[in-house]
């Protein structure tokens, strides 16, 4: 990998290959850089429980219940980004109404929805809120209650559980278990939610378990889910390092929240004065180079409209902290507000730029390509799944897929260099060939990634040139 900190010696390095091509043996390729916005796999503003062309919510208001059947879509497309990933939560009474009988039928509607709609799924499981209890049978199963009716808390009404109640690590433990074991590794599931403790699993409760106990219940997702991409939630600064150390990416959920008091001190000013300092306090300020950050707004962004709070600097906020995926509930975006909201999305997650490509104007089968790639993360975070970068040779009597070991997981924000030694496959006929390039998903071998530049063929190959076979 190559930094800005030596775009000097780049220069020069180019100086030299230019004059090297100009001997005729060498091709230089400088792809022209676009400025659209780029809908990439596990990157971008996502959908909140719906799929890409469904009706917005409506003001600031949104729904915490997840999609139960097939949505009827608007009469018009709604003015709303295209996603690559839909996030959509479900409590538990919804998922599993009688104990041991999963309503798996709901996400598989989702996960099939998110596929027709050209999305992946992210997805929480939450254990209740204010409006929706525990399920019945786990409050009559004889588990530990934390609170009392009328206690001097004000919560008396709502059936608050005891987490350090081996029950409640048995119960919800097997719900995440038979999740993970249906779910893990489906190439739709996008990520999922550590979430076991307080209101809607945010992780946060006035009768918060100790240390131990929210490990074993942070454990049980990483036993369930292997391979699945975990995120962990925002709220307690121990149980976030615990997390992320042991490999989950992290999210928050009050994105944009510019209050400068608050009487409630379970929900003081978190952006302007939480946030910040316990990314610092809790180490997970460099996860992003190998772990997703997920963030989501407080309240809607036309909420922070109505409080004058500056959309600028909430939106470089999450820049800073290298986010990959934003959701803003589904929600209208402030029209006067399109503008920064487009540059923002310009520059979260990743945005792959291939400033430079070097090949030989000939080549013979069964020997060696020389190539030297130069790439440009314009982006503030990597990619985090598995692509292949592979190199083309197509024309009207044969082709071929050349497969690079290049890994744009390193790829951080700025530059990189990648140089290889590509075998010439032996059968290729003498001819003229196009020279593509693609970014291919790893699993299926099909181009995966725009990247932001020009020449992006319909079958999602970039056409760079032609070089000729011997």
């Amino acid at each position: 990998m190559v930094g800005r900190a030596v775009t000097r010696f780049g220069m020069l390095f180019l100086l030299w290959t230019r004059a090297a091509g100009a001997a005729g043996d060498r091709v230089v390729v400088r792809p022209a850089e676009t400025n659209e916005i780029l809908v990439n796999p596990g990157m971008g503003i996502t959908t909140f429980q719906r799929y890409n062309g469904d009706a917005l919510n409506s003001g600031s208001t949104w729904s915490e219940e997840g999609p139960t059947e097939v949505l009827t879509p608007p009469a018009t497309r709604p003015d709303f980004p295209d996603a690559s990933v839909a996030y959509c939560r479900w409590f538990w009474s919804v998922l599993e109404p009688e104990r041991g009988r999963y309503r798996w039928e709901i996400i598989d509607l989702a996960l099939e929805q998110a596929r027709l709609h050209h999305q992946t799924l992210a997805i929480r499981l939450m254990p209740y809120d204010p409006e929706h209890p525990l399920p019945e049978w786990y409050r009559r199963s004889g588990a530990r209650r934390a609170n009392e009716p009328g206690n001097e808390n004000g919560d008396g009404e709502i059936w608050q559980p005891d987490f350090s109640d081996p029950l409640y690590l048995k119960y919800w433990g097997e719900l995440v278990a038979a999740a993970g074991a249906r779910y893990d590794g489906n190439p739709i599931l996008e990520s999922v939610d550590i979430s076991s403790v307080g209101y809607w699993g945010e992780g946060w409760s006035r009768y918060m378990p100790d240390l131990e106990r929210q490990k074993a219940l942070i454990d049980i997702y990483f036993e369930a889910f292997p391979r699945a991409p975990l995120l962990m939630n925002f709220d307690e600064p121990q149980a976030l390092a615990y997390g992320t150390t042991r490999g989950a990416g992290w999210r928050l959920d009050c994105l944009g929240d510019m209050r400068t008091s608050s009487q409630n001190p379970f929900f003081p000013p978190e952006m302007l004065d939480v946030y910040p300092q316990q990314v610092v306090r809790a180490g997970i300020g460099d996860v992003w180079r190998k772990r997703p950050v997920a963030l989501e707004t407080c309240w809607v962004p036309g909420y922070w409209k109505e409080q004058g709070w500056d959309v600028d600097s909430i939106l470089d906020q999450a820049l800073r902290w290298h986010l990959s995926t934003l959701n803003v509930k589904s929600s209208p975006i402030p029209p006067e507000w399109r503008g920064a909201f487009e540059r923002f999305q310009k520059k979260m997650g990743y945005r792959l730029v291939l400033r430079r490509f070097e090949y030989p104007r000939a080549v013979r089968p069964a020997e060696k390509m020389q190539v030297q790639m130069w790439w440009l993360n314009a982006g503030v975070a990597p990619v985090y799944r598995d692509i292949d970068v592979a190199v083309q040779l197509r024309s009207e009597t044969g082709s071929a897929v050349i497969p690079t070991v290049a890994d744009p997981r390193q790829w951080l924000p700025g530059d990189s260099i990648y140089e290889d030694s590509l075998d010439v496959p032996q059968g290729l006929k003498p001819g003229s060939y196009h020279l593509r390039l693609a970014l291919l998903d790893a699993r299926n071998g099909k181009p995966a990634i725009r990247l932001a530049i020009e020449g992006r063929e319909p079958d999602g190959w970039y056409d760079l040139g032609f070089i000729e076979v011997e």
